[in-house]
């Protein structure tokens, strides 16, 4: 059967059923499921379902496993039924398509997690994952695999990867799911695309989901002249639109049809409908195609090799700033966070800038609205502070506020400003702030966002494509020492790295022993690190940073606060405490960034001194 499809497509189109989510939740199953796991306990409704799109004239027919691998099963606790609820997804597929004579796709989603270099999740893991999915589909007999609605390439090339590792003469259909514009969601574009799929293997590339027949019939008709592979779209009913709290597709099946047409015209040959399609949509369509109304009229397919985007050479590391030259030079690096004010009068930060820089400090490093409180923008006063009192600035980014194109935006926009130093993290979550019903985004994470200013610093965005000349970022990130979870911090350094990290700051150092044994674990690494030294103000303060903070702050500094007796007097307590923390990690660690509580900018400088003694 496998063999034959391929032949098949050769020589005519071939008609996929549609939507499956759609249909369940017509028939009454809450959003709230978990879809996959119907398999298993309402085997007769997924057999419904295959058989009303079987009596509608589909030729292919999806299991019901989109969702079907260990992450996203583990959002419902079942991450340990991969192979159960896949085997019995193709299982049921595979039984409702014998007395019809038509072919079972397995149907693989993405695994609904960041993979590297976006997030935490190694390539690796993805591989192993959608290797276990497909190894339980094609126990269960499908005949090729459908692998759906990508946003990310790099996460569809581990899906194939995974595939060929399970069977490497199945067939693979390799779908991108595309916007408006029609790139994916990593801002790839058909261009960028196509050949790079054709090269990992895929013996059918198509397009599907997010956007209507028009949209993608835009997109089918670039990527027909990338490739000779047979295509494949399989759009949804149109936008949805939201009509009393539910999200309804518009499009009729007459309309539907008459873009199957125009998709089989353009050289599609796998044709079929995703969210909102009913039985209804492809009886249509199937009537369109059976009456030889779609006529392929497909131009001759040119082949065209991958063309490599060239990236643009990286400014060396001691020509983008003064921090960098100082960070290449291995000299010791001071800076002293000043906080952005709340309303818009920054004198008292401007003031406190020049003063630390007449103590010589090397930088002012301004954090992006800490504990998700809402202040002024900290690249506005970065960009006072170089212009009016002449120290660089090293801006925090973080990924709370921002989706991917926003970032790409402003990290431009700072680039051309004359702002050349990050710390990039991913930033505390809304309900820590003041307005705890914020809306997050979190587009990417740290190591994601590490990822997007290494590539703009190559002069190419996020989805690979040139922008010209490339940006000059120090690239910083952040790290935590005391974290109970040690092994997980450690793993997330080293994707920081490897994403493009050149420094990293940590957070403020109270026991050393944790400090030594961070960097004896992170030594291979080979990035400079900034040691946080952190002046406390009282007991309260202490047990703040150990409790809410998560900073290891030993219950001799505990006691030591403890024992002042007035509010100087554990100031200068606190003074004391981070200039001994100063002192002992100077041979240790490449710099220091000292905090200034309440914006005491002279207690970070009592606390520098420390370096002269």
């Amino acid at each position: 059967m496998a063999a034959d499809l391929l032949a098949r497509l050769k020589q005519s189109p071939v008609l996929c059923d549609g939507a499956t989510g759609t249909l369940l939740y017509a028939k009454g199953i809450f959003i709230n499921r978990c879809y996959d796991e119907l398999n298993v306990s309402q085997p007769d409704l997924i057999r419904q379902l295959h058989h009303e799109y079987l009596q509608a004239g589909a030729e292919v027919i999806e299991t019901n496993t989109f969702g079907g691998n260990s992450f996203r099963l583990g959002r419902h606790s079942m991450e340990s039924r991969v192979r159960e609820i896949n085997l019995a997804g193709a299982r049921l597929a595979r039984e409702a398509a014998k007395s019809f004579d038509v072919w079972v796709a397995g149907s693989v989603g993405p695994l609904g997690v960041r993979i590297e270099p976006l997030g935490k999740t190694s390539f690796d893991e993805a591989r192993a994952a959608f290797r276990e999915q497909i190894a339980a589909l094609v126990e269960g007999g499908v005949d090729l695999l459908m692998l759906e609605t990508f946003g990310y390439v790099e996460e569809l090339h581990q899906a194939i990867l995974a595939a060929r590792d399970v069977n490497p003469k199945i067939p693979v259909v390799a779908h991108v799911t595309i916007d408006e514009d029609g790139n994916c969601l990593d801002g790839s574009t058909p261009e960028s695309f196509t050949p790079r799929i054709e090269s990992w293997g895929a013996d059918v590339i198509g397009c599907n989901c997010s956007v209507g027949p028009v949209a993608m019939l835009d997109v089918i008709e670039r990527v027909r002249g990338l490739t000779s592979l047979p295509l494949a779209a399989q759009p949804n009913a149109g936008m949805s639109r939201s009509v009393e709290g539910r999200n309804i597709y518009l499009c009729s099946p007459e309309y539907m049809a008459s873009y199957a047409r125009k998709f089989v015209a353009a050289g599609v040959r796998l044709v079929g409908g995703c969210c909102g399609t009913t039985p209804e949509h492809i009886r249509v369509m199937k009537s369109a195609l059976r009456a030889g109304e779609a006529r392929a009229k497909a131009s001759p397919a040119k082949t065209q090799g991958e063309t490599a985007v060239k990236a643009a050479p990286a400014v060396p590391l001691e020509k983008r700033s003064g921090i960098g030259a100082k960070i290449a030079a291995g000299e010791f690096l001071t800076m002293v966070e000043i906080v952005p004010p709340k309303g818009t009068d920054v004198r008292k930060e401007v003031e406190g800038a020049r003063f630390l820089k007449s103590v010589g400090v090397d930088a002012i490093n301004i954090p992006d609205s800490p504990r998700a409180s809402a202040r002024m923008s900290n690249q506005a006063l970065s960009l006072l502070v170089q212009q009016e009192v002449g120290i660089e600035a090293i801006l925090h980014y973080t990924c709370r506020d921002r989706n991917v194109l926003s970032m790409q935006s402003d990290l431009l926009g700072a680039a051309a400003l004359g702002i050349h130093n990050l710390i990039c993290i991913t930033g505390d979550p809304p309900k820590m702030g003041n307005y705890p019903d914020a809306t997050a985004v979190f587009d990417v994470d740290a190591i994601g966002l590490v990822n997007i200013v290494h590539n703009l610093n190559r002069g190419l965005d996020i989805g690979g494509n040139p922008l010209g000349t490339g940006t000059s970022f120090v690239i910083g990130v952040g790290a935590n020492p005391g974290v109970p979870n040690i092994d997980e911090e450690i793993k997330r350094f080293e994707y920081k790295v490897e994403a493009g990290a050149e420094c990293a700051v940590t957070q403020p150092v109270f026991d050393l022993k944790l400090l030594e044994a961070f960097l004896r674990r992170i030594e291979h690494c080979k990035i400079p690190v900034i040691a946080g030294i952190w002046p406390l103000v009282s007991v309260r303060n202490a047990e703040f940073m150990k409790n809410e903070l998560r900073v290891s702050v030993p219950d001799s500094i505990l006691e030591r606060m403890a024992a002042a007796k007035t509010p100087e007097a554990a100031r200068e307590e606190g003074i004391a405490i981070a200039r001994e923390m100063l002192v002992a990690v100077r041979d240790m660690v490449q710099g220091a960034q000292i905090s200034a509580p309440s914006g005491r900018y002279s207690s970070a400088a009592d606390v520098l001194e420390a370096l002269g003694s």
